[in-house]
This record gives structure tokens, sequence and C-alpha cells, in this order.
């Protein structure tokens, strides 16, 4: 479907049109009318489906019908990160060039100056306010400012807040806004607690639900069976052959990632760090740096890498198997993005097999398999149903724990000696 199609104003379609969009993605052909028709939103679609835009435009529409009546908020975006944030604030400037609509965003990680400056914004109003969590509940507790003009809530990555803890934060901003709004939540999985959180704060919301892409074909994906010892060796054997573009190391947290940043350093290399510890000055500058080539390698947790948007990544390296199979394809969706091509390669450690087979089935194909380097020494095989075999026995019901001591005590009793521990393989 052509946007020019839809019921958007004027200059929202001159906006698109000076950005050279066009045609609508699958979520935003589905949400965009059920937005502008007043409907709350439950919509489930991944990163890179085109959903930011699937809410700014009705949004930016609906806006742009109701004029504001002066210092007021009148609509709120939370968002889980500050890179997010960021991210959101920059396509509200593209979409709205034409619009008179003013916009705020609201994070941490800057000085006093800052929070006044927020503060004042609040107070003055705004048309948009672009919020994570945290610094929306700071200025609610000291700011003292209003929201009672707000129409309209969004939550971006739903599931990765609540993954953060955020769950009361979002419940405590619902709260403090009127109960008469309209609020559209969107979410790349739909777990139980994301209902749950639809149920309490949305009102007899329409369920929308774009099927989580495949990677793209231009990924070539790859895999290391391995010990977990050998995979800093593996990241020498990848880096013995210099690679001409930008690669980025994903690990399971941020101390993970703290402490491989800091081995690969001492081996020379070109590394940054990317994890939520930092300041926001000091992640700024490192995707700046990381954009404009002076660092050739960032190691980044999940939740930093929402909003990595950088198209020149050539390698992805996941040091480790990621929880969920979709985090696997946000993950390897930073490569091979604007047309070209990339490489994504996983290591995958003994305890990691039945992770990486669940991706596998998610994918409904088998991931190319490399031969661990000869320097590295044997590896394991891959034989992931065999440590799902070994998990149900560990995990056996305390019924068959009581018969098991049964029989020992019985057997230690005719005996008199406690009997050898049998073979358990």
């Amino acid at each position: 479907m052509r946007f020019d199609e839809l019921d958007l104003e004027p200059e929202v379609l001159e906006g698109l049109d000076a950005m050279n969009f066009r045609e609508t993605t699958p979520i935003q052909e589905l949400t965009i009318p059920a937005v502008l028709k007043g409907r709350d939103i439950i919509a489930c679609a991944q990163t890179g489906t085109g959903k930011t835009a699937a809410y700014i435009l009705p949004l930016l529409n609906l806006l742009t019908r109701d004029k504001n009546p002066g210092n007021t908020v009148r609509a709120i975006i939370i968002a889980p990160t500050r890179e997010l944030a960021g991210q959101i604030d920059m396509q509200l400037e593209g979409f709205s060039y034409f619009l008179p609509i003013s916009t705020l965003s609201v994070s941490g990680g800057g000085d006093g100056a800052q929070w006044d400056q927020q503060k004042r914004a609040f107070i003055k109003g705004a048309d948009i306010v672009i919020a994570t969590p945290g610094r929306m509940i700071s200025h609610l507790q000291n700011s003292n400012i209003s929201l009672s003009g707000v129409k309209y809530l969004i939550l971006d990555e739903a599931d990765r807040m609540l993954d953060m803890g955020f769950y009361d934060d979002i419940m405590k901003i619902a709260g403090s806004l009127p109960a008469k709004r309209q609020t559209l939540l969107f979410s790349a999985t739909m777990p139980a607690k994301i209902r749950q959180l639809a149920k309490s704060i949305l009102n007899n919301p329409q369920e929308i639900n774009v099927a989580i892409s495949k990677p793209n074909d231009a990924i070539r994906q790859m895999a290391y069976i391995c010990y977990e010892p050998q995979k800093m060796g593996l990241i020498e054997h990848i880096f013995s052959t210099p690679i001409k573009s930008k690669t980025i190391i994903f690990s399971s947290s941020k101390q993970r990632v703290k402490e491989l940043a800091y081995k690969l350093k001492r081996m020379k290399y070109n590394v940054r760090p990317m994890h939520s510890d930092l300041e926001q000055s000091e992640r700024d500058s490192v995707m700046l740096d990381f954009k404009n080539g002076k660092i050739d390698i960032l190691v980044a947790t999940d939740i930093v890498a929402r909003g990595i948007d950088i198209t020149d990544i050539g390698l992805v390296i996941n040091f480790d198997i990621p929880h969920d199979p979709e985090d696997y394809i946000h993950r390897i969706g930073r490569t091979a993005r604007a047309n070209a091509e990339g490489e994504a390669i996983t290591f995958v450690s003994e305890k990691e097999q039945g992770k990486f087979y669940r991706i596998e089935k998610f994918l409904d194909k088998e991931i190319e398999k490399l031969p661990v380097p000869e320097g590295l020494g044997d590896a394991p095989e891959y034989r992931p149903s065999t440590g799902e075999k070994k998990k149900r026995f560990h995990n056996r019901r305390p019924g068959n724990r009581s018969k098991d001591r049964s029989k020992r005590n019985r057997r230690r009793n005719s005996t008199g000696n406690e009997p050898k521990p049998t073979s358990q393989n």
C-alpha cells in the first residue's frame, strides 16, 4: 500500500515525500488506519519492520488535526534505552519537518543543567515527549509537572522494558496520565507478562501481529561448536586476517562485555565496550567513533544493541548464545543493512548447544558449522539432544529421589557398608 492511500494530512505526506518514503511496510499498513480511528493497539513487531513510523505517522497526523492549546504535553513515548529514545527523536524530527510539532527527549546521563532544561520544557509544554522510564519517574517525583493534557501514550519495545525491570515504573507513568487516552503498545515478543501489562493499561485493544521476519538472505550464518575456553582462541583466529569492515561482538551481560573488551584491548585490538554502565556522554562518544571508523570492534550487550543503527557493519560475532531466538535475529540483523552483505559467526559451547538448536529450529534451517582450527585442540560434538536428556536426568522428580534413597538404605543395611557409587553414563 502507498502512504498517499492512507488518510494522512498533506503536511505529513509532504514530509514522507521529502524522505523518499512511498510504500508502507506490513506493520504500517495494519497499524496506521487503526490508530487514526482512535483504537488502542497491542502490536507484535520486531526491530527493522518499520514499527517506529507505524506509530509516529498517525500520531503526527492526530496532533496536526488537534492544535495544541499551549503549555501542554500531549503525547508520551516511552523507550527502554537512551539510544532508542534518541533514534525515535531523530525520526520524529525528519517526519515532522513540515509540521508545527515540538518534541522533547528526556533521558538520564546528563548534568544538572540538562535536568533543568528538561523540567522547563515540561512546564512550557511539548507536543511529544520521548522518555526512558527511569528519567520520566524522576521528573514525576521531583519536578512537579502536570501530565493532565496527555492524550496519547506509546510504549516501544515493551518486552525489553519488562526484561530490564521497568514494570512498576510503567504502571506509575500510566497511572499519572488521564484515564481517557489512546495507548499503543509495541513488543517484539508477546509473553504472558506483556499481555498482563496490556490488560492493565489498554482499553479493548486491537491486536496486530506481524510474523517475525527471518534474517536477511545476504547474511552468511556460521557457527563454531567449541569448548568455552576455546572462544578467545577463535577470536584470535578470526582476526588473524585483517577485517575490512566494522565488527560487533555480542555478549550476554555487561560484566562479560567489560571483561571481553579488556582482554581484546590487551591483545592490541582497536576495541571499545558498549553497556549500560557508561555515562551518556561516553556512549555517544563510543558510537560516534565506531560510526566514523575510529573503532574497529564494538563489544556490546543485547539491550544496548537495539540502539545501534549503522549501515556498514560487516561482521557480527555472538560470543555467547542469546536467550531467545528473536534476540539472535536482532543481533545478526545489525549486518547486511542497506543492501550490503555480511557475516554472522556464533560460538556454541557445550552448555549452549540446546539454545543454539532452538535457534536452528526457529529459523527452520541448519546453520553452517565451521571446524575449530587445529591449534585450538579437539572440539565437542554437536549433540544438543544429549544435553537435553542430561538436563531431564538431573531434574528428576522428588519422588524418584526418595526411591533412590530407600534402595541405598536397604543396600547399606544388608551389607553394613555404604554402597559404591554406580556409573550414571
